[in-house]
């Protein structure tokens, strides 16, 4: 019994080893799994300089994501910080309610390839159909259905364009938008006047032209069948 004893302690010292290492890496453990989850969802490579996640907030620190080769592999998105507060009673019952987002957006680049896709419709494209939706997310089989954001504090630094094809063709707006603060943001018709109301505050410079992404938009579009052609015989009348 001696040695049945002796090897039950040795495995709770483990198990308690094994404890004490997850709450110290916990967050360390979770920023990679998040940067694998990214890479699959996007096909890009993502580089998260710090998580940090609490009992209803997490907080992503230098969060980078980084274009596919075919776009250049240069930075698609930096973000020096995104942090948000849950409302952790709605989200047990399956619901997306936000307290606060504090999302700074230091840069967006907007590249075109030598075929003229654009790094973001593409990125969407590679997203299943119904895992991320105007009103909620699907995590595993589990719908969250998204309510509101009580208050967002928005910081947008600057947009670039970059035509791999004609780099005539490039262009850089300079936003420098610090802590904008919105309230009750529940629809896409929301977050379209917010960012309408910081283009106009902005000066109202335009980056994206009608055709930088629609021609994308409309080649990737499905095509419709075309109706079936009509017989020129003439049906015989039957009494």
């Amino acid at each position: 019994m001696k040695w049945l004893f002796k090897w039950a302690l040795r495995l709770a010292f483990l198990t308690v080893v094994a404890v004490i290492l997850l709450l110290v890496f916990k967050d360390t453990i979770l920023r990679k799994v998040t940067e694998q989850r990214f890479h699959q969802a996007t096909g890009m490579d993502v580089k998260i300089g710090r998580l940090s996640t609490g009992l209803d907030s997490v907080t992503f620190e230098n969060l980078k994501l980084y274009n596919t080769p075919e776009f250049g592999g240069t930075e698609f998105l930096i973000i020096p910080e995104l942090h948000v507060e849950f409302d952790t009673e709605a989200l047990a019952a399956h619901k997306i309610k936000v307290k606060l987002m504090r999302f700074n957006l230091a840069e967006l680049d907007v590249v075109k390839n030598q075929a003229g896709e654009t790094n973001v419709v593409t990125m969407f494209a590679k997203i299943p159909k119904g895992k991320l939706a105007p009103q909620g997310i699907h995590v595993g089989r589990k719908k969250f259905e998204f309510e509101s954001i009580d208050v967002l504090n928005l910081s947008l630094g600057r947009m670039r364009l970059i035509d791999l094809k004609d780099r005539k063709n490039d262009r850089d707006v300079v936003i420098n938008a610090d802590n904008q603060v919105f309230n009750n943001v529940k629809t896409e018709a929301d977050v379209g006047s917010i960012l309408f109301l910081i283009w106009l505050r902005s000066g109202g410079a335009s980056l994206i032209k009608p055709g930088d992404i629609a021609n994308d938009l409309l080649h990737r579009k499905p095509k419709r069948p075309a109706p079936p052609l009509e017989s020129s015989v003439p049906v015989k009348k039957t009494n």
